[in-house]
């Protein structure tokens, strides 16, 4: 069906409010809501953490009572089912709601059009697919988790402009500028899990926290994902910076059983949760990203090093890249790129983007698209 410009304008307003809690929702999706009447905004909200309100029920809390014959615009179909909270879809026809725009179905099963259909039975006016790619785009990670179990994996990484990630020496910092790195952060900020393999804890010792201003992070200011270091030997060093307590920072290190029991006897004192998957010499990725998902994790972020991004290409696990490409030229023909893994064997198997975006960063560039699967491909 048609939308109208007015509805378009509303809805892009609910979607920039959503971002405001990406990262923070878990497993729940990030949805944003807002209310108008008489074509004025009265009532804004975005999705609290799990088991706070819902976005629909905060609108239509800061509307109060000029919720009655208002429209609401909302990114995901109000649920229709009792979770930690009430059905939202009865609190939007207690509320006198008159009509809801909902830009996107939502496929969770104990939903699933059964609470646009609980509106409509209570009278309410309900139009779908405003906005929908966009808010699809927003909700990919809980879409994702939902129906494959595992969440939506995004291989991020900064290159030069002749494809390498450090020197022939293995010297990385820094590649990309500060804008770039800032964004680096906000993508920190907005994702439920960030991974990285042993090569870059041992090589970089980063601290894959967010560091952010207050006023650039989202709702509740900079938000730490769940740090997941895959490391199948033990090779990590104690004082990696990774492993430091931090209770606001959680760390899950994935392992196998070849790693020394003293090692993951030692982390585990520091309060790291240590997870063995298979008996090695790998872990198995998939067997984690089942493990996220369960755990309901909707987002992971990989930051490296190139053996890990190769493991996840190789195994058809990457669903989106994200790569920063600086303006400099390093050379060396031992200097690593940002994928290793077996690789393909032909251009014609090479993985394929859709949807790609390119973005300028200061000096640098960002380019982002989602990994055309097998079943995605046209003849």
């Amino acid at each position: 069906m048609a939308h109208n410009t007015t509805d378009g304008w509303f809805m892009r307003e609910a979607i920039v409010l959503a971002r405001r809690a990406l990262g923070r929702t878990a497993p729940n999706p990030a949805v944003g809501a807002v209310v108008v009447r008489d074509g004025l905004v009265v009532g804004l909200g975005w999705t609290s953490p799990p088991g706070g309100p819902h976005a629909e029920v905060v609108a239509l809390a800061d509307a109060g009572e000029r919720a009655a014959g208002a429209t609401l615009y909302v990114t995901l179909e109000p649920c229709c089912h009792h979770g930690r909270t009430p059905p939202c879809a009865d609190a939007v026809a207690a509320a006198g709601v008159r009509r809801c725009v909902v830009a996107v179905v939502d496929p969770f099963p104990a939903v699933d059009g059964g609470g646009i259909a609980r509106l409509r039975r209570a009278g309410v006016t309900v139009d779908v697919g405003t906005a929908a790619r966009a808010a699809a785009d927003l909700g990919a990670g809980f879409f994702t988790r939902l129906r494959t179990g595992r969440p939506l994996v995004t291989a991020k990484y900064a290159m030069t402009l002749d494809g390498r990630v450090a020197t022939a020496t293995g010297q990385s910092r820094w590649i990309t500028g500060d804008v770039a790195r800032r964004c680096v952060h906000l993508m920190r900020d907005r994702t439920d899990a960030i991974m990285v393999g042993a090569g870059t804890v041992v090589a970089d010792d980063p601290a894959l926290t967010t560091r952010l201003p207050a006023e650039q992070a989202g709702d509740g200011g900079p938000h730490h994902p769940l740090r997941v270091v895959v490391d199948g030997n033990g090779s990590s060093l104690l004082s990696a910076r990774v492993f430091a307590r931090d209770p606001a920072a959680r760390v899950l290190v994935a392992t196998t059983t070849r790693a020394p029991r003293e090692w993951s006897a030692s982390l585990a004192r520091e309060g790291v949760e240590v997870l063995p998957l298979g008996d090695g010499p790998l872990v198995d990725l998939g067997a984690l990203l089942d493990e996220l998902g369960r755990r309901g994790v909707n987002t992971t972020l990989v930051e490296g090093g190139h053996r890990l991004h190769g493991s996840l290409f190789d195994a058809g696990l990457v669903d989106r890249v994200a790569a920063f490409v600086a303006p400099v030229v390093v050379g060396g023909a031992g200097a690593p790129g940002p994928v290793g893994g077996r690789g393909v064997e032909s251009m014609t198997a090479a993985i394929r983007l859709a949807g790609v975006r390119v973005r300028r960063l200061g000096r640098d560039v960002l380019v982002e698209g989602a990994v055309v699967k097998p079943a995605q491909e046209v003849a």
